[in-house]
């Protein structure tokens, strides 16, 4: 991965982001925060915040999910507080990559690691995406934790509502749920 590319893509995405910030195309809806989704992994993790492009299309849905535990913060809770709070200035490393269509922001407080589960529209624009974020998450995590999972054909909802929509062994655990999420997705 390059990194004057990746630097560009952000830099794209940063610009596109003040377009829909600007324009009020972007929400941070409320109906799912405090939600807490079981994965097989054995770990659960709260949802603390969502991001969308309300009413925006998608023809080629994508799920993505990428995970990460931040090393620095270690297990101090002020710091993951802290965290939680700052990391919506983040949203303009993702929120103008094309394709871009909602984020749930997640933390496990057992064990801090973070995910988030994505929908895009196109999965080459969902995997460039996962590819910068990975690489730039990495070096910061503790060593194997930055990771991500792409499911073409797949959108966010049909993955809260069923978790045996996808297929897998135990190994890809730390990407799918254990069971199916409850409260608003459920209908």
């Amino acid at each position: 991965m390059s990194t004057v590319a990746a630097i560009t893509d952000y830099g794209i995405s940063a610009r596109e982001w003040m377009r829909m910030a600007t324009s009020h195309r972007l929400a941070r809806p409320a109906d799912h925060l405090g939600a807490m989704l079981s994965f097989r992994d054995g770990t659960t993790s709260r949802v603390f915040r969502e991001t969308c492009v309300p009413g925006a299309s998608t023809s080629q849905p994508v799920l993505l999910v990428i995970r990460f535990r931040l090393a620095f913060l270690d297990d101090l809770e002020l710091l993951h507080a802290g965290f939680r709070r700052e990391c919506l200035i983040h949203t303009p490393l993702f929120a103008g990559f094309r394709g871009f269509r909602s984020k749930l922001w997640m933390e496990d407080v057992h064990t801090r690691i973070y995910r988030g589960v994505y929908e895009w529209d196109g999965e080459r624009d969902a995997a460039t995406y996962a590819a910068r974020m990975v690489g730039l998450l990495a070096p910061f995590s503790n060593r194997g934790t930055a990771g991500s999972h792409l499911v073409p054909g797949l959108t966010r909802l049909d993955f809260l509502r069923d978790p045996d929509v996808t297929t897998g062994g135990a190994s890809d655990g730390w990407w799918r749920l254990a069971q199916r999420a409850t409260g608003a997705w459920s209908s």
